[in-house]
């Protein structure tokens, strides 16, 4: 490893502290948005399926265009840095806008609703495609980048579980004791857009970017896009992250759905056997997606300290699976055994966590394979692309399940029908399960595996030793 691939522990700890920022929102997205728009804010499970769809897919196909933006801008900040600091104040801004609930009309609460997301998600995706291509240029080692990953994932998780445990019932105590829901909202996050502001800072003065092209580039659009959607493992993996999120997203838009509407099924709260502890729907969400988070955390620390060991294809396909089966087995647990869903959540969670760690470890591998096969660097928009398949897998996986659950005739704060039940049931188990046996299928074609990457990165750290010192990496 070379001088410049060894990160400082705080230059670690520091990039991750953006994606603790991000994840304070994202994870917000990803578990309690839907329920907030339903239950809270009070639009209609179809409308809210449209609305997810429309703000996802419009923010997905942002990504690529934030990711050109990136790669052809030169200061002294560095290519992605400067996103971080110029962009995280408006996103804080529109995140309090967002929660905030106006005594409209509906037509106009939907009208406030797509403006203000839909500007909180472009946003978003201005701070967070740079950021995540840092893990492109901060270091060319493979298992540094492992490791950079796994810090970066031990604070996501770390913000989830922050979310998971505090969010809702911070929401009652800032509204009033639960009286006034809409106040609780905004107030938290006022709160949480402050502590996102101070972490963004971190990152954005406490990382450098040290990679830089071997050659000089043109600013080409067509070739640099030309290029990328002929990049064989990129296309694989992204493949692979599009079933993976459809996995993830189908489970994580009904979750709290699944809890207030399956579990309790109009009961205000449910004892846990063996411990004797009734928990309210708010307690209930709350614990366990807390200890979901927390096993995330181990699990993910786990991969970084065995990231020197762990072959990233093999680690994959074991960890996703055991995170399958656990998906898989909510189908047969019934609502009046919670504890068997806190194992399963425990362990699925524990599984899955390296997995987001390994793909974005490997995205980083396929900007190399782009580098080494035709003297391209296209960081940022190998990331950008890749977040937009992401972020249209969110999309569409959040608007099957609420048109599967408005075709069943769900209604928010309703005591819910056998129908609804049994869908809401379903879309938490057996069907994301389906989604990761295909996920795991589409990458046991991936060839770029860490023999073959330490091979790539050993000509290309050749070809970069005989760059002019004319074109130095900023930092």
């Amino acid at each position: 490893m070379s001088q410049d691939d060894k990160l400082p522990f705080r230059e670690q700890l520091a990039y991750g502290a953006g994606d603790f920022a991000c994840v304070l929102y994202w994870h917000t997205f990803s578990k309690y948005l839907p329920y907030y728009y339903t239950d809270v804010f009070g639009i209609s499970a179809a409308t809210l399926g449209g609305l997810l769809l429309f703000s996802r897919v419009f923010a997905g196909i942002d990504d690529p265009v934030v990711g050109l933006w990136a790669d052809r801008t030169n200061t002294r900040f560095g290519k992605f840095r400067p996103f971080i600091l110029f962009g995280a104040l408006p996103f804080v801004v529109f995140g309090v806008l967002t929660f905030t609930t106006p005594n409209f009309a509906p037509t106009g609460k939907v009208v406030w609703a797509y403006v203000t997301y839909n500007c909180l998600m472009i946003l978003y995706t201005v701070i967070n495609i740079p950021y995540t291509a840092m893990l492109g240029v901060m270091t060319s080692d493979g298992a540094a980048r492992t490791r950079l990953s796994s810090i970066k994932f031990v604070c996501a998780f770390s913000a989830g579980m922050v979310i998971s445990a505090t969010l809702l019932p911070l929401v009652r105590y800032l509204g009033d004791s639960g009286q006034n829901p809409q106040k609780g909202w905004q107030l938290a996050f006022i709160l949480i857009g402050l502590v996102a502001l101070v972490f963004f800072w971190i990152t954005f003065a406490g990382t450098r970017e040290r990679l830089a092209p071997a050659t000089e580039q043109k600013n080409s659009v067509l070739a640099d896009l030309r290029l990328l959607v002929t990049n064989g493992p990129w296309r694989l993996l992204l493949a692979t992250t599009v079933s993976f999120i459809l996995f993830v997203s189908l489970k994580s838009s009904v979750f709290a759905h699944y809890f207030k509407y399956y579990v309790l099924g109009g009961d205000t709260s449910r004892e846990i056997p063996f411990f004797s502890i009734p928990l309210s729907f708010d307690g209930l969400v709350s614990t366990l997606n807390t200890a979901g988070q927390a096993a995330s955390v181990v699990g993910v620390l786990i991969t970084a300290s065995q990231s020197h060991r762990l072959p990233k294809a093999k680690t994959f396909i074991a960890c996703f699976s055991i995170a399958i089966s656990a998906t898989a087995s909510y189908f047969f647990i019934p609502p009046s055994q919670v504890q068997y869903l806190f194992i399963a959540e425990i362990v699925g969670s524990m599984a899955a966590s390296p997995i987001p760690v390994l793909l974005w470890a490997m995205y980083a591998d396929t900007a190399d394979y782009a580098e080494w096969k035709t003297g391209r660097r296209m960081t940022g928009l190998v990331f950008s692309a890749s977040q937009m398949g992401q972020k249209i897998s969110w999309a569409i996986g959040a608007y099957v399940a609420f048109q599967i659950l408005s075709t069943v005739g769900f209604q928010a704060n309703v005591t819910p029908s056998p129908a609804v039940r049994q869908s809401l049931g379903l879309l938490v188990s057996l069907a994301p399960a389906s989604f990761g046996i295909l996920s795991i299928l589409i990458f046991l074609f991936y060839p770029l595996k860490d023999q073959r990457v330490a091979q790539i990165q050993a000509e290309l750290a050749e070809r970069r030793a005989q760059v002019n010192a004319a074109s130095p990496a900023t930092s």
